[in-house]
């Protein structure tokens, strides 16, 4: 199994960036994935997630209307588009790959997002 994060890396405040997470090694379309992030000294929060079917969205508060989560069941892939960038989003973000029905859990290595002028 495999999550393998990219698109990480330093922007200015109100910036955009795409993160991708490209899966292999399970079944991606029967999994709901999930972006997280952590920043220094801070424990890990959820930044949005994806249901694996019907594609149902959930964004943290501080993540609505800026940051849009996507999937691609062809490709494997989930997306987390950032917009209006601001420098408390500076974290290294992490997808996370959740079975309902098996309760398996996979984690990426994370991508390091900074912002910063």
């Amino acid at each position: 199994v495999q999550l393998v994060e990219s698109g990480g890396g330093l922007v200015q405040p109100g910036g955009s960036l795409r993160l991708s997470c490209a899966a292999s090694g399970f079944t991606f379309s029967r999994y709901d994935m999930s972006w997280y992030r952590q920043a220094p000294g801070k424990e890990r929060e959820l930044v949005a997630a994806i249901m694996s079917a019907g594609g149902l969205t959930n964004y943290a508060d501080s993540m609505k209307g800026r940051f849009t989560i996507s999937r691609d069941n062809t490709k494997n892939t989930v997306y987390l588009q950032m917009n209006r960038l601001k420098p408390e989003d500076t974290a290294v973000y992490y997808c996370n790959a959740y079975s309902r029905w098996s309760a398996r859990d996979y984690w990426g290595q994370g991508t390091q997002v900074t912002v910063s002028s």
